[in-house]
C-alpha cells in the first residue's frame, strides 16, 4: 500500500510552474513599483527639505549682517553691499544664475564690496535672482534705513510650483535716523 501511494505521487507540471511565476512576477513587480515612489519621493523631500533649510539659515546671515549695517554703499535687485561699522568688515550680498537653468540662482556672501570667485555660496534653488528688492532711508521720519529680503525656493523650475517664500524687511540698526 506504500509503495502505492510513494508511486501515485505527482510533482508539478511545468504549466503550473509557469502560471506560479507569472502570477508572483506580477505581484513582486507592484510592490517593487511602491517602494521605488516611495524611494524617490523621500529623495525629492529630502532635498527640498535641505534647499528650504539652507535658505533659512542665509535669511539668519543676511539679517545679522543687515542689522550690523550703518549704512548700504551699493544696491541692486540682486545684489547689496552693506556698510558695517562696530561688528565686522563691510559684506556684500549677490545672486548668481546656475548654468543650465533658466529660473536658478544661487545667494552668495563676500566679505568687501562686490562678490567674486572668493564669495561662499550660502543658499541654493532660489527662483529669482531678484532678492533684494527695495532699500528705504527717508528723510524726516527719524527712521532707521531698512532693507527689504525675499528669497523664494523651489526645486521646480516654476515661480509658483512647490515654492517656498521667505519675506522680510530688516532695520539697519546702526543707520542714522535722518
Amino acid at each position: 500500500m506504500i509503495k502505492r501511494l510513494l508511486r501515485g505521487e505527482r510533482g508539478y507540471t511545468i504549466v503550473e510552474m509557469l502560471t506560479v511565476m507569472m502570477i508572483m512576477s506580477v505581484v513582486f513587480g507592484g510592490i517593487t513599483t511602491v517602494f521605488v515612489a516611495g524611494s524617490q519621493a523621500q529623495s525629492e523631500q529630502d532635498r527640498r527639505f535641505q534647499a528650504q533649510l539652507a535658505t533659512r539659515l542665509a535669511m539668519d546671515k543676511v539679517r545679522r549682517d543687515i542689522h550690523c549695517a550703518s549704512d548700504v554703499s551699493s544696491h541692486t535687485t540682486q545684489s547689496v553691499t552693506l556698510t558695517i561699522t562696530g561688528c565686522g568688515t563691510d559684506v556684500s550680498w549677490c545672486t548668481g544664475a546656475v548654468a543650465g537653468y533658466t529660473n536658478r540662482f544661487t545667494l552668495h556672501r563676500a566679505v568687501g564690496s562686490g562678490c567674486s570667485t572668493a564669495s561662499t555660496k550660502v543658499a541654493d534653488y532660489l527662483v529669482s535672482g531678484d532678492v533684494f528688492p527695495s532699500f528705504t532711508h527717508l528723510a524726516g521720519c527719524g527712521c532707521l534705513a531698512s532693507l527689504e529680503v525675499d528669497f523664494k525656493v523651489s526645486l521646480e523650475s516654476s515661480l509658483t510650483v512647490g515654492a517656498y517664500q521667505l519675506r522680510d524687511t530688516v532695520y539697519l540698526r546702526n543707520s542714522t535716523r535722518i
